[in-house]
């Protein structure tokens, strides 16, 4: 389990005096000097109030402004601008983002940081954006020839009032990068690497290291376990399938834990149904689901929250083949419901299905579920908020709160019965899909009927788990979502 390139890091200083490489400020709008940056406009003849002052630099959200150092101190100073202050640690996360990409580009090695009058929010969510910014996926790139190579960025430095009260915030966000990096990387690994056994490995690597229980069950184990709507999934694979339990026991002796469960196709051909084969190759991440849940847990062990938290996945591929599930096919779920299958792309589902019923026997506080669920959600929503949707209004507003604070914000949509009509079946007691029309409510509502006897909510991330555009603060791929939000609910579980 590779770990994120960059070293974020504290330090009380006068930023004029730095002899650094860069110097980045989150500035705010509309733009002002910062009192912090007095001395350093000194050195370079007044070029930064002259800016601000002729509007050149408004402080807008993504805006930059790069100036060449004076002879002493700062090489670079660059400024990014967070936006009005309507959520203001979402902008500095996203500001240092921007900031260490831009430090990436220029092969400057390493970098300060600067919110000015930061306080411990500002640092974590400083640490989260810096390694965010930072993370590239270069596992499996040929490096170019030494004389065009740049000094990717190594050290980043967040400039603070008092090194020891910024200890823990600089832990907590560092943790959370750490988790987001994961995440990330087991996402943008190609199928033929990032396999069911692997993200089962990694999650025996997560254990390992933060002293987690860790428990794999395969093909036999499933079977075993009646868990026919998983195994129709896996059935047109070589690869052996697997629910991987992960378990953080933070909490009291026998408080029920918060169960986050995630899907894990890591690669969706549509089975039988099979899709287009334009972009196919996107559909290696239709496993981002289950790294958040990896991400979430490796954070979560990382910062040793007091909650007792389980993490579910499970992970296969839908493959289409002479021993693959097919439409019409009825199938037997965990709980023991019949499910007619109407599209073999209705995959993940089936998956979530076994894993919902399987967490029953936790007797969880709540289950959060996430996955890349349905293309209707990106026709709702675009690819700004997730879907989300609940069996519980007091627990849909929490998750919505947590994502709001972290900057991946959801949208709730209704679980109402009259979309149940759309699911039924004539050979079973539900269909897998009820066709195009509300295909994000039926879909949530198909999961509703698995998910019973606990406070549930489902997360539908298909627009948001990764993009295929650059996103000015990461670049095109995955982003990281829902690690932000799992990790910020359960915090505030903990509080």
């Amino acid at each position: 389990m590779s770990r994120p390139a960059v070293t974020v890091s504290v330090r009380r200083a006068d930023p004029a005096k730095l002899d650094t490489p860069l110097l980045a400020v989150a500035v705010g709008s509309p733009a002002a000097l910062p009192v912090e940056l007095k001395a350093v406009d000194k050195a370079l003849d007044g070029a930064l109030a002259r800016t601000l002052d002729r509007k050149d630099f408004r402080g807008e959200r993504d805006e930059t402004l790069h100036l060449t150092g004076g002879a002493r101190g700062p090489a670079r100073v660059l400024l990014v601008g967070t936006g009005k202050a309507t959520a203001p640690g979402v902008g500095i996360k996203r500001a240092a983002s921007i900031a260490a990409r831009y430090a990436q580009r220029a092969g400057v090695g390493e970098m300060t940081w600067l919110v000015p009058g930061a306080d411990g929010a500002a640092v974590e969510h400083s640490a989260t954006g810096l390694m965010a910014g930072a993370w590239e996926y270069r596992d499996l790139k040929t490096p170019p020839p030494a004389d065009e190579r740049r000094a990717p960025l190594r050290a980043a430095t967040i400039l603070v009032p008092d090194e020891r009260q910024a200890a823990d915030a600089l832990a907590a966000g560092t943790a959370i990068g750490e988790g987001h990096s994961l995440a990330r990387r087991l996402a943008m690994m190609p199928g033929n690497l990032c396999t069911p056994e692997f993200l089962a490995d990694t999650a025996r690597e997560i254990g390992t290291q933060h002293k987690l229980t860790v428990t794999v069950l395969g093909r036999p184990e499933l079977e075993a376990r009646k868990m026919g709507a998983f195994l129709a999934v896996a059935q047109g694979t070589a690869q052996d399938p697997k629910l991987v339990v992960l378990e953080h026991r933070g909490g009291k002796r026998g408080a029920k834990p918060i169960v986050l469960v995630g899907k894990g196709l890591c690669f969706d051909t549509g089975g039988i149904s099979i899709k287009p084969a334009e972009k196919m190759e996107y559909m290696k991440f239709d496993m981002c689901g289950a790294a958040g849940v990896l991400g979430a847990m490796d954070a979560i062990g990382r910062m040793k929250l007091p909650v007792n938290v389980v993490g579910i996945i499970g992970a296969t591929t839908n493959m289409p083949s002479g021993d693959a599930y097919k439409p019409g096919d009825v199938v037997q779920a965990a709980s023991g419901k019949f499910i007619e299958i109407i599209n073999t792309d209705a995959e993940g589902r089936l998956v979530l299905a076994d894993l919902l019923h399987f967490a029953k026997q936790y007797e969880p506080a709540a289950v959060i579920d996430a996955a890349t669920l349905t293309g209707a959600c990106v026709i709702a929503l675009g690819n700004t908020a997730s879907g989300v949707f609940g069996s519980d209004d007091a627990l849909v507003a929490e998750v919505l709160a947590a994502g709001q604070r972290v900057g991946e914000p959801g949208w709730q949509l209704p679980l109402w019965d009259d979309y149940k009509e759309l699911i039924k079946s004539d050979t079973g007691d539900i269909k897998n899909t009820g066709g195009r029309a509300a295909g994000s409510i039926t879909a949530a509502l198909f999961l509703k009927e698995f998910a019973d006897g606990y406070p549930w909510v489902h997360m539908d991330i298909a627009g948001t788990a990764y993009s295929e555009t650059d996103l000015a603060a990461i670049p095109r791929g995955p982003t990281g979502v829902p690690v932000g939000t799992f990790v910020e609910f359960v915090r505030g579980r903990a509080s």
